[in-house]
């Protein structure tokens, strides 16, 4: 499918900490896999993100820490940009909330917005905390949930039940900093109201086949509910000034700003490059796609409140063409949280095993249809059963079989039998079936079916026996590996996108010219020559050894070891 001009985006992660895995597999990997098979298509991809550095999740953390918000959020979003680095994220501009750039497009598209009349302001009442002297927006405050009952529900929205809140919604309140109760306090306040926008956003939801269905049900059961006029402003010090007239010691809302930094890192992108009038091709042409990867709980702000801000502006943007959403990625039966450090993050997770192990569990086991728990002996099976004992074993047993039986030369086959012919039309139809369910951000369904391919290789090689038929019929041996060395050069293609390191590996190893990730998805299905000389095989990936109370024994160590280095 030709989707010309593709704009890639991740949700900005709260830097308050390192991103965890949830976030992880929801948001940025999942954007990088799609966005390595776009490029590898052929297609004009832009895939863009950032520190969210705002709001009231950097403010709270910065007090716990005793340090400014901006001495964190600085720190903070250099070790999450080389962690980026480790774990292959191939963003062509991961930037920051702090930008200049981000803060000017900010407040002048939120003037236009003003201008055209969507935005007004009035009095409101809010939590205020009279120990702390300070207004508790957001993740200041937290209580039970009004609709669900869950009993840590935060200011702005209910991770239970993901529904958005105001902080004078939730019941039995108290402020996270000193656990006081708060009185109700009067202030001045902007709001955007998102009510004159219900029916344009109930049609570009219904008429968008694109959308999944979990984003699409949820999203108008909002608007059917009722859309509500949304706070633009916060009385927080930390954040985007707000421009509006008399809105002076006013910043502006967090997610107001953070979902309009798709545009703002797609503006800075090419004004670095020195091509300032190009961002508009990726916003504004009809040719161009933009696809957003997020959690379940930031659907309402990638399918409302960023088309919402859009279309107020009265410019004629693009509005969002998929936003592939993920349930949750939980830790015993807990969602992962970085404000409550619950789950395995980032940084931990490299000290422990490479990142194509991650990269592959991640996606091998992305939760698309609903919560998943993690568990050491589910991401044991994986890496050992499906990468090592499945992809890294097919491979090493043909390449050596090629370097000590053809002389490390890709043997010349002679007239393929029925078998052979089967096999290599399984693994056509494989590759096709893998770039449609990324296409369809199936990505789970995608990274398996790679497995199975070199599933398919080994039970090949099992019925054909190449090492004793090649001690009387060296010509049928020769076909059945020079098949196989096929299946190996298209698991080298299609596996790219998900653990890069390895594929690019096994591309030198295959000893041919250029990086895999520089290649078209369909050298997939090129023959590779007869007599071209491959490398020297060595094994892709190593079984993990130890067992789930050993694993678990292994990151608490490498947890209190990062805690002391910090």
């Amino acid at each position: 499918m030709k989707l010309g001009k593709v704009l890639i985006t991740s949700a900005w992660p709260y830097i308050n900490y390192v991103p965890h895995l949830g976030t992880l597999v929801g948001s940025i990997l999942s954007a990088d896999v799609v966005a390595r098979y776009h490029r590898l298509k052929g297609e004009d991809v832009l895939m863009v993100s950032g520190s969210d550095e705002h709001g009231t999740p950097i403010e709270v953390e910065s007090i716990r820490l005793g340090i400014s918000p901006k001495e964190l959020t600085d720190k903070n979003h250099a070790k999450v940009v080389e962690l980026l680095k480790k774990w292959k994220i191939s963003f062509d501009n991961y930037t920051r909330t702090e930008s200049p750039v981000h803060k000017e497009f900010v407040q002048d598209h939120l003037m236009k917005i003003y201008n055209n009349g969507y935005i007004f302001v009035k009095e409101t009442e809010m939590p205020y905390c009279e120990k702390c002297s300070r207004f508790l927006p957001d993740r200041f405050v937290e209580g039970k949930c009004p609709y669900c009952g869950y009993e840590s529900a935060r200011g702005d929205q209910c991770d239970a039940c993901g529904k958005l809140l105001e902080p004078t919604f939730l019941i039995e309140s108290y402020c996270v900093i000193c656990k006081g109760k708060p009185i109700i306090k009067k202030t001045k306040h902007w709001y955007f109201d998102m009510s004159k926008f219900s029916q344009k956003l109930s049609d570009y939801i219904s008429s968008n086949k694109q959308l999944p269905s979990n984003a699409r049900n949820f999203s108008l059961n909002l608007i059917k509910e009722g859309l509500k006029p949304r706070t633009v402003t916060r009385d927080v010090s930390w954040g985007i000034p707000a421009p509006f007239p008399e809105a002076e010691g006013k910043t502006i809302y967090v997610w107001i700003e953070a979902v309009l930094g798709y545009v703002s890192a797609t503006i800075e992108y090419f004004r670095n490059r020195g091509e300032p009038e190009k961002w508009k091709k990726y916003w504004f042409n009809r040719d161009a796609k933009t696809i957003y990867f997020v959690g379940k709980d930031n659907i309402p702000f990638h399918a409302i409140i960023l088309p919402a801000l859009l279309l107020a502006s009265h410019e004629d943007y693009n509005l969002p063409w998929n936003v592939s959403s993920t349930e949750f990625l939980q830790f015993k039966g807990e969602s992962a949280s970085k404000s409550r450090r619950i789950g395995i993050f980032t940084d931990e997770a490299l000290e422990l095993f490479p990142a194509d192990y991650w990269r592959f569990f991640l996606m091998a086991t992305r939760p698309e249809t609903k919560d998943t728990d993690f568990s050491w002996e589910l991401f044991t099976e994986k890496i050992n059963a499906d990468l090592n004992d499945t992809f890294g074993n097919f491979i090493h047993r043909t390449l050596m079989f090629i370097n000590t039986r053809f002389n490390s030369e890709v043997p010349k086959p002679s007239r393929l039998d029925k078998d052979d012919e089967q096999i290599l039309k399984t693994l056509k139809e494989k590759v096709e079936t893998i770039a449609k369910e990324i296409e369809s951000c199936r990505l789970q369904s995608a990274a398996n079916i790679v497995i199975s391919i070199s599933r398919v290789g080994n039970q090949y090689l099992n019925e054909k026996e190449p090492w004793n038929v090649i001690k009387k019929d060296r010509d049928k041996a020769a076909n059945t590996i020079y098949v196989a060395a096929q299946i190996v050069k298209a698991l080298a293609m299609v596996s790219a996108p998900f653990i890069p390191f390895a594929a690019e590996e096994l591309w030198k190893t295959l000893n041919i010219a250029g990086s895999v990730h520089e290649q078209k998805w369909e050298e997939a299905l090129k023959p590779l020559p007869a007599s071209h000389k491959i490398a020297k095989a060595k094994p892709l990936f190593q079984k993990i050894e130890a067992d789930s109370e050993k694993l678990g024994e292994m990151l608490e160590k490498v947890r209190e070891s990062l805690a002391k280095a910090a």
